[in-house]
């Protein structure tokens, strides 16, 4: 519903004889329409529930027509449904290749929340041919690119669909305007994603949710009885001065901000400026009521202490008293994956008597969800005997084995190594804390975590177009599981244009990405004079993607 929204609203689709709208929610459809038209992504479920509403009509001998437009594409499994439920002469299908969402000057998205799950937990496949489409089309409108690097199963995958849809097509020469491109799996950082976000936009998703570059602020932000609709982009001045900005330094500048406003004479051209700040105002004091608790604080203590690898006994018991007080169920899980990723697992004593917690404080539900967390690698105890990492290498190596080809990548997440702590010394992940950190003036990507800890997807993608691949990041690759990759591009344009387009990157997570990344890539594409550019896999809670220059 939110992408339809961005591109066509309710009023334009009704100046197109559509008579109501109606979000899918699997229950008996209550219309007189004679014509229904289902725009839905190729998800067995909601196939199956159309068949049901079509069935039920043939029941009562009602007389519809039906078109079902799948988003992004159709796949074969879909019609499979609709002839196993006998319903395939009934209904009209179509294809809406819609691949990218504009968001902002620098944020593209392809919508799909689901692509993480999918790929990444149920080792389908299906969507990476989705991601190839869309560098496609990016491609064709943008490129010729000058080298495309990349880390991670499915970039490969991704890229390799990529490579095959441009030799299949019609090569046309054309000035270059994007430069190089960096493919990155989400599961090569699963680090940065789980430590809780501080820049301005971070937050704000954090604690609204931020949908399509849009958030509802409630009344206890509008200080009235009525919620407000606001677009969060760069066209919007003030947020755009604090969208990056750590949140310490947010709140005296809107304070700034008001008062200037309060004395300016020019009314007209304040006006919607002085809504939009109150807005944000408001959103800063309500963040400030959640954030600036004695919890956010000793939070984000334990985060710290954990990326260090100090007091880990004592972060152990915080998050043993954040379970038990029943503080934040997604907040108490995510430290745990936390606790397990740069422990390099839990001790067994400690897993179990962890898990028994967080079921006796949360229910026994979420015994699917330490399971699921535990195929991905996220949250595992350390076998006895053993350390993880000797015996996830072993695993490894079957699952990279040739002869081991037909194990799903699901499977091949049990393989992977964490290595966090070798990874953070390697790439100084951790800056030594010798020195206060002014977060007004920050030094490096490290602000967009109060200073203790520069984002590992991030880092990896200033080193390797610092040295133009991965040449000296051997032993970085190991780390990682490898997957790496980097391959010059077709020398299709002039070089002066050539020269103009290497100043901006596409930076593809597949995957999801953080703001706090988005907001850190802002910050190296500053620092090295160029514009940057981000664009991922899927629009989960893990948000936004990043294209400037467009």
């Amino acid at each position: 519903m939110s992408p339809l929204d961005r591109i066509a609203n309710v009023s334009t689709l009704k100046q197109h004889e559509v008579d109501k709208l109606y979000k899918v929610e699997y229950k008996p459809i209550v219309s007189t329409s004679d014509q229904l038209c289902f725009l839905i992504r190729p998800r067995i479920q909601t196939v199956k529930w159309i068949c049901d509403v079509a069935n039920a009509d043939k029941a009562t001998g009602r007389f519809r027509r039906y078109k079902i437009i799948f988003t992004p594409q159709k796949f074969y499994a879909c019609d499979a449904v609709l002839e196993e439920q006998g319903i395939i002469g009934d209904v009209t299908t179509d294809e809406w290749s819609f691949y990218l969402l504009p968001l902002d000057d620098d944020i593209i998205s392809l919508e799909l929340p689901e692509f993480f799950r999918d790929n990444f937990l149920a080792g389908d496949q299906r969507w990476v041919r989705t991601a190839g489409s869309a560098l496609h089309l990016l491609h064709s409108l943008y490129g010729p690119f000058s080298k495309v690097y990349g880390i991670g199963r499915c970039s490969k995958m991704a890229y390799e669909s990529w490579r095959e849809q441009v030799e299949e097509g019609e090569q046309k020469a054309r000035q270059a305007e994007i430069g190089k491109v960096f493919l990155i799996d989400r599961d090569v950082d699963f680090v940065t994603p789980l430590c809780s976000q501080v820049v301005y936009e971070g937050l704000v998703d954090d604690i609204f949710k931020i949908k399509c570059a849009c958030v509802e602020f409630g009344p206890d932000v509008t200080s009235s009885d009525k919620s407000i609709k606001v677009m969060l982009n760069s066209q919007d001045r003030v947020f755009n001065e604090i969208r990056n900005e750590h949140f310490s330094n947010v709140f005296g500048f809107l304070s700034q901000k008001a008062r200037n406003l309060q004395t300016s004479y020019d009314v007209s051209k304040w006006l919607s400026n002085i809504y939009r700040s109150l807005s944000d105002i408001g959103a800063c004091e309500s963040i400030m009521k959640k954030k600036t608790k004695q919890d956010f604080q000793e939070l984000l203590k334990t985060e710290h202490s954990l990326l260090e690898g100090f007091e880990i006994r004592e972060s152990i018991s915080f998050i043993e008293e954040h379970i038990n007080r029943q503080v934040s169920m997604i907040e108490s899980l995510r430290l745990l994956c936390l606790l397990s990723i740069t422990e390099n697992g839990l001790l067994p004593k400690d897993y179990r008597s962890l898990k028994a917690q967080y079921l006796q404080s949360y229910g026994v539900d979420h015994l699917l969800t330490f399971a699921n967390l535990r195929q991905l690698g996220l949250l595992v105890e350390q076998q006895p005997g053993e350390t993880l990492t000797v015996m996830e290498s072993k695993v490894g190596k079957l699952v990279n084995d040739r002869t081991g080809g037909k194990l799903s990548d699901a499977f091949s997440s049990l393989a992977k190594k964490s290595n966090f702590r070798a990874l953070s010394r390697k790439l100084n992940l951790v800056p030594k804390s010798d020195e206060e950190y002014d977060l007004r003036v920050p030094r490096d990507m490290a602000y967009i975590f109060s200073g203790a800890y520069v984002p590992l997807s991030c880092k990896l993608i200033e080193q390797v177009l610092e040295r133009d691949g991965w040449t000296g990041l051997e032993e970085v690759t190991r780390l990682l599981n490898g997957h790496e990759f980097a391959v010059t591009g077709s020398s299709g344009a002039d070089s002066k244009a050539k020269n103009d387009a290497q100043r901006i990157i596409l930076v593809m997570f597949l995957g999801g990405c953080t703001f706090s990344e988005i907001s850190a890539l802002r910050f190296l594409g500053r620092e090295r004079g160029k514009h940057g550019l981000t664009a991922h896999g899927d629009l989960t809670n893990v948000t936004g993607e990043y294209l400037p220059g467009f």
